[in-house]
Formats: C-alpha cells, sequence, structure tokens
C-alpha cells in the first residue's frame, strides 16, 4: 500500500508539474527561513550551557535602592566581595573574579600584539568554567605569578605551528611569563571572549587589587555547593557589602544564575525584566509565521485544485476506497513534496548562510555531523508535510461520489470559505512583519537623529598603554603645536560611555534618604572644548590655568536637578576619597552616554583627582583626516615607540551603539520579505489556477464584448478584497504589539497612521502586482485558441 501511495503521489506531482512546482518552492522557501532562524535561536539559548557545572554557577550582581523607591540591578562587583563569599557561607563551594586586562602589549619571537584580549582571573576560574586545555595541565593554572594562559588563535599569532608551552611572552616592557597552558579556542556561545589570562596576583603587584567595597568594577563568580536553595543563600548574602563597608546605604547583592545571563540581561526595578529573550521569542514566532505562510500556500493550492482531483476520489470510493486509505494518499503526497522541499531548503541554508552569518554577526553552521540534528530535521520534515497536507486530505476525502458527478459538489459562492480565511491569514502575519520591519527601522533612525550634545566628527580616542600616561603632555604640547589637534583632553573612558558610578556623595540640602547613583567621569582641561559640550554656567576644568582644578567638578543638568541645587557653581560635594571635597565650577547641557533611547542619569565630571584610561583628541578641520592622523601616528611612535598608534572614531563608537538595533531591523526585514515573496507566491498559483478554471467564462464574456479591463478587474477584485480584509485585521495586532516593543525604550516614537498605511499599500501594491500578471494574461488570451 505505501508502494501504491508512493507511485500515485509521484504520478499527480508530474502530472500537475506547475502548481507542484511553485508547493515545493514555497515550502522549501518557507522551511530554509525557519531553519536559519532556528539555527540562530539555538546559538543564543545554549549561551554557556556546556559547562558541566552550568546548574550551580552563578554571578554576583548589585541592587542600589534608590530614595524613591527605585532599584538598580549592578552588574559589576567589587575585588573584596568573593573571598568574602567563599570564607563566610558554607553555602559557597568556590568564587573566581575576573577583570579586563586590555591594553597590554604581548611580544614574543619579535612579533607585538595590542589588539589581544586579556582578563585577570582567579586560579579557580579555569576550574568553575569548563575551557579545556590543548597544551598544559588543567590543574595549577594561573598560581604562579608570572603564568600566563593563552588561546590556540593566540599561540598561532606569536608562535606560528611550534608549540607554545613553556615559552615566555613579554608583558609590555617590563615582565617575563611563562606560557603554562594553552586553551582551545571559545566557542562562539560564551559570554567570555579573551585571548589570555594573567593571574589575579599580578593585578594585586600592579597595585590594582584595592580592597574596597565601594567600588563596582569586576565580575565575581559563585559555585554553590549541591541542592543549596537560591533563595535562602540570596537572603544570607544580601547585606554582606554593608556589614564589611560599615555603610547601611550601599547596594544589596544577589546571584544570578549562569542560564540567565545572556538570555535576561534587562532589570527593571531589580527584577529581571527580559532581553534578548524578547528578540528570541519574536523570532521563533517569525519562523513559525514563515513555516505557516508556506504551508497555507500548499493547503490553498491543493484545495483549489479539487476539482480536477474530485473525480479520482469519486472513482476510489466508488470502487471500495476507504476515507482513511484517501486521507492516507494525500498525507503521502503532501509528505513526499515536505521531503523534497527539506531536501532544497537545506541547499537554500547552505548557500544562504554565509551572508547570513555577516549579517548577524555570529558564524552560524548546519551539524550534519551530529544524528541529532538528522532526527530534529525529519520530524521538522514531517512535522512541516502534516501540517500542510492534513487539511487538503480531510477536504478531499470527504467529497460525496454523488455530488461528484453530478458537478455540484462545492459552493463557490460562500461569503467564506477555509481559502478566503487562509489567504486572509498568510496576509495578516506578512503585513504583522511589513509594520514591525518599518517601526524598527524608524525607532533606529529616532534614536540616530537624537541630539548627542557633543559633537563627533574629527573627534577621536586613544587609550593609554606603555608609556602614554607618563608622556601625556609631551604629547598634547605636539599635537597641538603642529596644528593636528585643535584640542586634546585626558579621560576616565570614551566620551560615548558611562565611566563609572558612585553611591556615597554627600552635598548641602541632599535629602537624607536620596542614595541614586550618580555617573561619574574625569578630565584634566578642555573637556568642553575637545567634546564640543554645551556650557550653560560657568567654565571647563582646566588644571593648566587653575592648579586647585585638581578636585573641580562639573554637573550635568539632569545632577543638578537631582542634587536639588539652584546654584550650583561653588556647591561642595564629598566623597569618602577626596578629604577636601568637590567644588562646582562648572554645568554643561546634558549629552548621552551609553544607550541613545535611555534616559540620560545624573553626572559628575571630575578633574585630575579623578582617574584617567584614555586621551580624545580633536582634529584640526584645518588639514585632511588622514594627513593629520599620519602626523599624529609619528608623535605617538616618538613617545611610545614600542606600540602601534590605535585610535577610535567616536562617531564609529557611537554608531555601534545601534547594532543590535540594526541587526534586529535587518533580520525582521529579510523574513519580512521572504514571508511577502510566499504569500505572492501562493497567490500566484491560486490566480493562475482560477484564471485556467474560469477561461471558458472569460472567452464567452470576450465574444460578448468584454474589454480586458473589466476582465483584469473581475479577476483581481477577489483576491484585493482579501488582502484588504488581511490588512484590517493585521494593522490593530500590530499596533498592539509594536507599542509594547516600544515600551522597552525610554526615548521612542510614536506609532502614527503613516506607518500602517505604508505597510498596506506595500502589501496591496505586491498582492496586485502578483493577481494583475495572471488577470491580464488570461485577459488577453483569444478565445478562438481554447476549447
Amino acid at each position: 500500500m505505501l508502494k501504491n501511495y508512493f507511485i500515485t503521489a509521484w504520478r499527480n506531482i508530474f502530472r500537475g508539474k506547475s502548481f507542484s512546482v511553485i508547493n515545493i518552492a514555497g515550502l522549501a522557501t518557507g522551511m530554509a527561513g525557519a531553519i536559519l532562524i532556528l539555527l540562530w535561536v539555538h546559538h543564543e539559548i545554549s549561551f554557556d550551557k556546556f559547562h558541566h557545572n552550568k546548574d550551580r554557577l552563578y554571578e554576583a550582581y548589585g541592587l542600589a535602592h534608590g530614595n524613591d523607591g527605585s532599584v538598580t540591578t549592578i552588574t559589576l562587583s567589587e575585588k573584596p566581595l568573593g573571598p568574602a563569599l567563599k570564607q563566610g557561607f558554607p553555602e559557597v563551594e568556590n568564587t573566581a573574579r575576573v577583570a579586563s586586562a586590555n591594553n597590554f602589549l604581548l611580544t614574543a619571537n619579535d612579533i607585538s600584539l595590542t589588539k589581544a584580549e586579556g582578563h585577570f582571573a582567579d586560579p579557580s576560574f579555569l576550574q568553575l568554567f569548563d575551557f579545556p586545555l590543548n597544551e598544559g595541565l588543567q590543574v595549577n593554572q594561573l598560581n604562579d605569578i608570572h603564568s600566563i594562559v593563552i588561546t590556540e588563535n593566540l599561540a598561532k599569532r606569536l608562535f606560528g605551528s611550534a608549540n607554545a608551552l613553556g615559552k615566555t611572552i613579554r608583558v609590555d616592557s617590563t615582565d617575563m611569563f611563562t606560557v603554562t597552558g594553552v586553551l582551545k579556542d571559545l566557542p562562539s556561545n560564551t559570554r567570555f571572549h579573551f585571548d589570555y589570562l594573567l593571574p589575579w596576583d599580578y593585578m594585586r603587584k600592579l597595585g590594582w587589587d584595592n580592597q574596597n567595597w565601594l567600588s563596582n568594577s569586576i565580575s565575581t563568580f559563585v559555585l554553590l555547593k549541591p541542592q543549596t536553595d537560591l533563595t535562602a543563600i540570596n537572603s544570607k548574602i544580601q547585606n554582606i557589602a554593608r556589614a564589611s563597608s560599615g555603610n547601611d546605604k550601599i547596594w544589596t547583592h544577589f546571584l544570578f544564575p549562569l542560564d540567565q545571563w545572556h538570555l535576561y540581561a534587562k532589570f527593571e526595578n531589580g527584577k529581571p525584566a527580559g532581553g534578548l529573550i524578547e528578540t528570541i521569542r519574536l523570532f521563533i514566532a517569525i519562523a513559525g509565521f514563515i513555516l505557516l505562510i508556506a504551508c497555507i500556500n500548499f493547503m490553498n493550492l491543493s484545495t483549489a485544485r479539487s476539482e480536477k482531483r474530485s473525480k479520482e476520489v469519486g472513482i476510489r470510493k466508488v470502487a471500495g476506497a476507504g476515507k482513511g486509505s484517501l486521507i492516507g494518499q494525500f498525507i503521502g503526497e503532501a509528505l513526499l513534496l515536505a521531503t523534497i522541499s527539506g531536501i532544497l531548503a537545506l541547499l537554500i541554508v547552505q548557500m544562504a548562510l554565509p551572508p547570513f552569518n555577516a549579517l548577524i554577526g555570529v558564524k552560524l553552521s548546519v551539524p550534519y555531523d551530529n544524528i541529532l540534528f538528522w532526527i530534529y530535521a525529519l520530524g521538522f520534515v514531517v512535522f512541516t508535510g502534516l501540517l500542510a497536507g492534513c487539511y487538503p486530505a480531510f477536504y478531499l476525502s470527504s467529497f460525496n461520489p454523488v455530488k461528484i458527478f453530478k458537478g455540484d459538489f462545492k459552493n463557490q459562492q460562500s461569503l467564506l470559505t477555509p481559502r478566503k480565511v487562509l489567504v486572509i491569514l498568510q496576509f495578516s502575519f506578512a503585513v504583522i512583519l511589513i509594520i514591525s520591519t518599518i517601526v524598527v527601522r524608524n525607532q533606529i533612525r529616532y534614536g540616530q537623529d537624537r541630539n548627542v550634545g557633543y559633537s563627533r566628527e574629527q573627534l577621536i580616542r586613544v587609550d593609554f598603554n606603555g608609556s602614554l600616561a607618563s608622556n601625556y603632555p609631551l604629547i598634547k604640547n605636539e599635537l597641538i603645536r603642529q596644528g593636528i589637534a585643535s584640542s586634546v583632553t585626558k579621560t576616565m573612558t570614551t566620551i560615548t560611555e558611562r565611566g563609572s558610578n558612585t553611591w556615597g556623595l554627600q552635598w548641602p540640602g541632599k535629602d537624607p534618604s536620596f542614595d541614586d547613583a550618580i555617573a561619574l567621569y574625569s578630565t584634566d582641561a578642555d573637556l568642553v572644548k575637545t567634546g564640543g559640550l554645551t556650557l550653560l554656567q560657568g567654565r571647563d576644568i582646566d588644571i593648566n590655568k587653575y592648579p586647585g582644578d585638581s578636585t573641580a567638578v562639573m554637573l550635568n543638568e539632569t545632577a543638578v536637578r537631582t542634587m536639588g541645587f539652584k546654584d550650583p557653581i561653588g556647591q561642595t560635594i564629598q566623597q569618602s576619597s577626596i578629604d577636601k571635597g568637590w567644588t562646582v565650577v562648572g554645568v554643561v547641557k546634558d549629552y548621552i552616554v551609553g544607550s541613545p533611547y535611555a534616559a540620560i542619569p545624573p553626572m559628575m565630571i571630575e578633574g585630575p583627582a579623578g582617574w584617567f584610561n584614555s586621551m580624545h583628541i580633536r582634529l584640526n578641520n584645518t588639514g585632511s583626516v588622514s594627513g593629520n592622523l599620519a602626523k599624529a601616528a609619528a608623535i605617538f611612535k616618538k613617545y611610545n615607540p614600542s606600540y602601534p598608534f590605535d585610535y577610535q572614531f567616536i562617531d564609529q563608537e557611537y554608531a555601534r551603539l545601534f547594532n543590535d538595533e540594526q541587526r534586529t531591523n535587518s533580520l525582521a526585514g529579510l523574513f519580512a520579505a521572504l514571508s511577502i515573496f510566499i504569500s505572492c507566491l501562493g497567490l500566484f498559483g491560486l490566480s493562475a489556477y482560477i484564471a485556467e478554471s474560469r477561461i471558458k467564462e472569460i472567452g464567452i464574456r470576450k465574444v460578448l464584448g468584454a474589454s480586458a479591463w473589466s476582465i483584469t478587474e473581475l479577476l483581481s477584485v477577489y483576491f484585493i478584497k482579501l488582502v484588504i480584509t488581511a490588512v484590517i485585521i493585521s494593522i490593530p495586532i500590530a499596533w498592539f504589539a509594536m507599542d509594547k516593543w516600544l515600551d522597552g525604550y525610554n526615548y521612542r516614537i510614536e506609532l502614527s497612521w503613516g506607518i500602517f498605511a505604508l505597510s498596506s499599500l506595500i502589501a496591496l501594491g505586491l498582492a496586485l502586482v502578483t493577481v494583475s500578471f495572471q488577470s491580464i494574461r488570461a485577459a488577453l488570451t483569444r478565445p478562438v485558441l481554447r476549447d
């Protein structure tokens, strides 16, 4: 029987070649789109799931409680927290601290690298996490203060094909480190990205391991003992910083589980409130929509051809075939088409992966060597075949032989038929995706057009490394003297980011219950001029003109409002690390730091008593950018000969803040185009069949004098009405969904009818072009050429 089903199905595929091609093309395209999305989804949800301790691994986060009842989540922690947790709580099996060790110059075999990304780490780090070694022993790594663990990639860059174990690497121009381990290159589905690890003891030697409980600058990971109750341990550790620092106003702590690090990075009032998981859910829904749209095409074309198949069904029933055997035959045809489509979909996926990977910034691949993949693939094909074939199978097998041979087995004039419902459904999905794409694009443009509050053009940043910090005054003077730069300033970090945060500030008239976070930044002089900030009151910090500016600060507008200052100039702000306090010398207009969609935080820009990691250079606009950069490179080479001249354009750094939204927009646009293509493909086939089935009617109408336009209108209006219905249904659904999505942004667009009108016109225009092609073709056919 199965053989008979297969032979019959194969014959039917070739009997209706054009419709089979449309069915296979639609299913293959839909399956390929769904597979690409599911490959990306699997990659994202698998982050750090390969660690054998994954169910017991956590990261220590902080909670800062504001005076208005708000709670801010702090994802960095204090340096003494890890040892205190391990020593003070028996439920904690082990801890590991990790801090950035970037900007070091690594030299080996006359090869020098500055772009390698490194971390300081406790020896326990490689015990908590499973990053296997290619060379060296897993135990006792990072115990020696002058040991270094590197990745395969870094080993090849420094030592070529030679064995790196036991080789030496000079860090900066001072210390020599011995390679004690070579890690396999880190997988892409991990939050950790580094080329080398240095011992935490070396960080202590450099004097960077302070025991300050008021500074959050590292990551602390915690391994709990088996069967430990998370709620109970969070209750026990929450006040550890307050007890250790003697300050009952600072943040509390809690442990956040590994399986939520990547997917739930967004917090609201101290609670996980989504993050990447929202995008993943969105694209799982899109994958479902695309697959469903493709299956709807199959259903529509199969049921549309019911008249041609009706006599076959009638004869089989008269010959004794039961409804079950007919259902089996039609399901078999659907499964055969789904199998062919599945094979073709894999070919499409293989060809589409390189550009798709470039689009999402991740290197995905199809795991052909994994038996589970083929099991899932088979299940996916069977599911698609059943989804696409179940309705046509039950529909066709339900025909009454008496009505079939009388020719009145169907009701073409019903107000609402399953076919109409399916066309409306698939175009509703397509219109929703078009609207979503336009909304996301407009939100990105809205953020990009927002006034950032500083000038990005011809502004570059150079991070301190080697002898840059000590030679900074000489470098600054030469850049200005040679006309390369119009101004230079030393800063805490890039102007596009928050440098740091603080809580324990005091000032006259402060509300005793106030405990909001204040963002910190720092400069030595000329930040307003170099950054292009707008000075509202007072003056810029300038340690060269005003020696007392070592402890001067500028506030932004939000900080002035937050602190309640009516006349901020001359006010003193106390901080525990500064004995005399900070004196306010100026107020600058708010400028964007961090996300361009977030609210601007209260900010305190400190003078030279703060700390510095980089410099900003405003290139002189009288010369070419390339010429100024070449001259600047020579100056940096003169004063920092061991290091290359590495710089970042601020406008490019700002553009990178939109990467996630741009990626979401590109993916949404891609799959919206895919869904509308599949929908139009089905509409093309359906209109072709209806035009063919009404060819005699068209011939009679033309003989009686009907114009080509009237016949085109006759055939097109039927489908356009369905698309208009789909548009009407989809608009409120899309409005609700996108309004909820936009609620995640403090700085957002308002939905306008123009967005929905444009989306509707796009859908209607594409549908009209698709249907009109077949309608015009049928209308122009000479009736004498057809029977």
